[in-house]
């Protein structure tokens, strides 16, 4: 929070954050010891790769919630527009000229803050003229508003010597600039469903070999083992938390992409076979999105160990996931033949 004998009444700082990067991160942070009040402004157009508008917006929510800041898109911004009776302007392009973007700035701050502001904080040069086009903006409405301030914070990237563009080139090299909760989101996911018996485990371990990266095996079946085969309804809801919160922990260390052995999607599946019902909250769970899907068939060789069904109850699994997947309009590569094989098409799939 802004300590009382703050510098400014209220500041701005506005960035793609694709990503919200540790540089990202000072800027808001000095802006913010410095400021009574703290605007924030994020858009791209077009969005960069893996940084959609809502993503930026939970990355600040969960990195500074205590911020106002409108992160938007056009369908967000034509939102606001319309909760207060305006008509909204387009947003300029990423290419637009310097000036659209900061008039753009100017309106967001007087329209949808009802504010004018005493300090842009920036890390470049063209801070001072984003701070008096937004002078000469304000003034066009109120003449006797103030001069707006340029803070230039770290120009020379000395405290944190990186960009948005490296970490996109690169996001596993200079994964220390980024938030733990920011890496994992941007860490791609692969889940590997299947029936009982379909080598999921063993190619997930595999797949994770050859990436050098790191795997999330399955809970459910270390809890189904803990209690003997002797689970409970409640326990289902339980497996598909405890298998996200794994996914969040190993995607803080992961390579690139993690590699799932199951997801809610297979609870719920459990949930339905063995008690012919499930949660709502499983319900939801089981929409959580992968970036790749998947699905081993059923043409190994059925192997009992002692904890299996039969090879019938393994192909209705796989039927079902056919069906679910499909439904939900899911995209998905069935995966057949021996270890090798499925091997050399999961990594196939995962350069596409």
């Amino acid at each position: 929070m802004p300590a009382n004998n703050s510098l400014f009444s209220s500041g701005l700082v506005v960035g793609k954050f694709s990503p919200l990067h540790r540089g990202h991160e000072l800027l808001i942070q000095t802006a913010r010891s410095e400021c009574q009040r703290l605007l924030i402004i994020s858009y791209s157009v077009p969005e960069l790769p893996q940084c959609s508008r809502k993503r930026r917006a939970e990355w600040l929510n969960k990195r500074f919630p205590d911020i106002e800041a409108y992160v938007l898109d056009q369908a967000e911004l034509d939102r606001l527009a319309k909760l207060l009776g305006i008509v909204a302007p387009t947003i300029p392009d990423n290419n637009a000229q310097d000036d659209d973007h900061r008039r753009f700035c100017g309106w967001v701050c007087q329209h949808l803050a009802s504010c004018t502001i005493d300090v842009v904080f920036t890390s470049e040069d063209y801070g001072d003229g984003f701070a008096q086009v937004l002078t000469n903006y304000f003034r066009d409405f109120s003449p006797t508003a103030k001069q707006v301030t340029h803070r230039c914070v770290d120009k020379n990237r000395f405290d944190v010597p990186i960009s948005g563009t490296q970490i996109r080139k690169n996001l596993y090299q200079y994964r220390d600039f980024l938030a733990s909760e920011v890496y994992a989101d941007l860490v791609k996911k692969v889940v590997l469903l299947g029936g009982e018996s379909t080598g999921k485990t063993t190619l997930a371990q595999a797949l994770a070999k050859a990436l050098n990266t790191q795997w999330v095996s399955e809970y459910g079946r270390e809890l189904w083992d803990a209690k003997q085969g002797k689970l409970e309804f409640d326990d289902m809801l339980h497996i598909a938390n405890t298998q996200i919160e794994r996914e969040d922990h190993f995607a803080t260390e992961a390579n690139g992409w993690l590699i799932c052995d199951t997801s809610p999607l297979t609870t719920l599946l459990y949930s339905h076979a063995m008690f012919d019902r499930a949660a709502p909250e499983l319900i939801d769970l089981a929409c959580r999105q992968y970036d790749r899907v998947l699905l081993c068939a059923p043409d190994f060789e059925f192997i009992q160990d002692g904890t299996r069904r039969d090879d019938a109850f393994r192909q209705y699994q796989h039927d079902w996931y056919e069906r679910e997947l499909t439904k939900r309009q899911i995209p998905f590569s069935v995966l057949e033949g021996s270890l090798e094989e499925r091997l050399i098409t999961g990594l196939s799939t995962l350069s596409q």
